[in-house]
């Protein structure tokens, strides 16, 4: 790869943030899902994170960050990536198929107040569309981080984060971005024993 070729990419990754930095309604939606999480955590409630792919482990870092720490020393915070565990996840998809690998985690550990961060680059994935359906049908707060393709997720979700792009690498770090933020944004409002 040419240096060109990367600088290509980093100038389309800024202009995507540029874009996401600018539009305050999406903004808005980031702020939104911040309070729904520090709410369930000051509750004594769960978040729970899926994703496929790229996004599986996207939803393991953001479960890292609240689990551990973002920036500050603070007490831990409940958050499970529902990506994690191969042998539910094996048994699961065997036993029901791959689109009930996260709902049926969902039914088995989400419990209503809960929030499920759903992470689908397409807004298409079988598995997680079962699963958002499944956490409505428990009672959890809904939310979905997607990328332009995937407005379909409006349906079944509280809380839709619409990244400004349809490439997929260049959603991810949007998502980060903002998945970062939020983990400061819940941090700052709980780290002072504010739970």
């Amino acid at each position: 790869m040419s240096h060109n070729q990367i600088a290509i990419h980093f100038q389309q990754s800024l202009a995507a943030l540029e874009r996401a930095a600018k539009d305050t309604a999406l903004l808005t939606v980031a702020s939104e899902i911040a309070l729904a999480i520090i709410g369930a955590l000051r509750t004594g409630h769960k978040v729970l994170l899926i994703g496929n792919g790229g996004s599986a482990a996207d939803a393991q870092h953001i479960a890292s960050e609240i689990v551990g720490r973002y920036r500050k020393e603070r007490p831990g915070f409940a958050a499970i990536a529902l990506t994690t565990d191969t042998s539910a996840l094996t048994a699961i998809s065997n036993d029901y198929g791959f689109e009930q690998i996260f709902a049926r985690q969902i039914e088995s550990l989400g419990r209503s107040g809960d929030v499920l961060l759903a992470l689908s680059t397409s807004g298409r994935s079988p598995n997680i569309l079962a699963a958002l359906a499944a956490a409505r049908r428990c009672g959890l707060v809904t939310v979905g981080l997607t990328g332009l393709k995937g407005t379909g997720l409006n349906d079944v979700c509280d809380h839709l984060f619409v990244a400004p792009s349809d490439d997929t690498p260049v959603i991810q770090q949007i998502h980060m971005t903002a998945a970062h933020a939020i983990c400061d944004s819940v941090e700052r409002a709980l780290a002072d024993g504010g739970t």
